[in-house]
C-alpha cells in the first residue's frame, strides 16, 4: 500500500513539473473607446459630410495599433480621409492620430448607410453606423 501511495506522489510530482512552462505569456491589452461627433441626417447628391472621430485610450501603450474599415450596405457614396484619399470598402486603414476625420459624399437619391469599425491589434472593436437620407 505504501508503495502505491509513493508511486502516485512521484507521478503527480512529475506531471506538475512536465506540465509547467517556464515562460510567462504577458499580453498588454489597452482599452479604448471612440467618440464621434453628430452628423446631419439629410444629405444632397454630391454633398459632402464631415465625420469626426476621437480615439480615447485608457493608457498610452506604444504596442497598441489602431485601424478602421468601412462597409456601405445601402446607397452609394464615396468615403475619403482628410488627405483626400478615397477609402475602399472592406479594406483596413491605419489610424495615424487619435483625432481623425472622414468625409462622406453622397452619390445617389436613396437612403445611404455606412458602417465604420475601429479595431486594435488586441481584437477589440468599436462599430458605428451612419444613416443619411436624400434631400
Amino acid at each position: 500500500m505504501k508503495k502505491k501511495i509513493s508511486m502516485s506522489l512521484v507521478t503527480a510530482m512529475l506531471l506538475l513539473f512536465v506540465g509547467c512552462d517556464q515562460k510567462l505569456d504577458i499580453q498588454e491589452v489597452s482599452d479604448f473607446s471612440i467618440s464621434a461627433m453628430p452628423v446631419p441626417k439629410m444629405i444632397r447628391v454630391h454633398e459632402t459630410v464631415e465625420i469626426r472621430f476621437q480615439l480615447n485610450r485608457t493608457d498610452m501603450s506604444k504596442d497598441a495599433k489602431y485601424r478602421f474599415d468601412y462597409f456601405q450596405p445601402e446607397g452609394k457614396g464615396i468615403l475619403q480621409n482628410a488627405k483626400g484619399v478615397m477609402m475602399i470598402p472592406n479594406e483596413s486603414y491605419a489610424l495615424e492620430s487619435d483625432t481623425f476625420r472622414l468625409y462622406y459624399s453622397s452619390m445617389c437619391l436613396d437612403q445611404q448607410v455606412i458602417d465604420i469599425s475601429v479595431h486594435d491589434n488586441f481584437n477589440q472593436v468599436h462599430k458605428f453606423s451612419f444613416n443619411f437620407y436624400a434631400e
